[in-house]
């Protein structure tokens, strides 16, 4: 017959006490029985986050952006860059505007462009966008 069940939990450990009663003598068992995990104390001296795991999927994050945002936003930026500085007079260019026109006359900063006959506008280098042999013609 059994009287009284005491549970005492630990981390590594679970202690159990089992008191029983026989008609002519009582008597006292204890069992102990290891827990299931008995990494219990590893596990709790590991960080809060998981370590060094943590910091490897930060650079791979970093890793990631790079090579599919900042890479080619440099790339293309170099190649306007490259575009904008080989200009001269005569090419044809579309500006961040919108509009359509052939350079008459570049200087370190700005260019003159002739839209129409005899209209003629001062623009940033920086404004220029493309060409117009570039642009994508509207499918008929």
């Amino acid at each position: 017959m059994i009287d009284l069940l005491f549970i005492q939990g630990e981390t590594a450990e679970t202690t159990v006490a089992v008191q029983t009663e026989a008609p002519a003598v009582r008597q006292a068992e204890v069992i102990e029985v290891e827990s299931k995990n008995a990494n219990a104390k590893d596990m709790q001296q590991t960080p809060p986050g998981g370590g060094w795991s943590f910091w490897v999927m930060i650079i791979l994050m970093i890793g990631v952006l790079w090579l599919f945002m900042w890479r080619p936003e440099s790339k293309r930026r170099k190649a306007m860059a490259k575009f904008r500085e080989g200009l001269k007079k005569g090419d044809k260019i579309i500006t961040a505007g919108g509009i359509y026109g052939t350079v008459k006359e570049v200087k370190e900063a700005s260019l003159l462009i002739e839209v129409d006959s005899n209209v003629t506008l001062r623009i940033d280098k920086n404004m220029v966008v493309g060409d117009p042999s570039q642009a994508q013609q509207p499918a008929k």
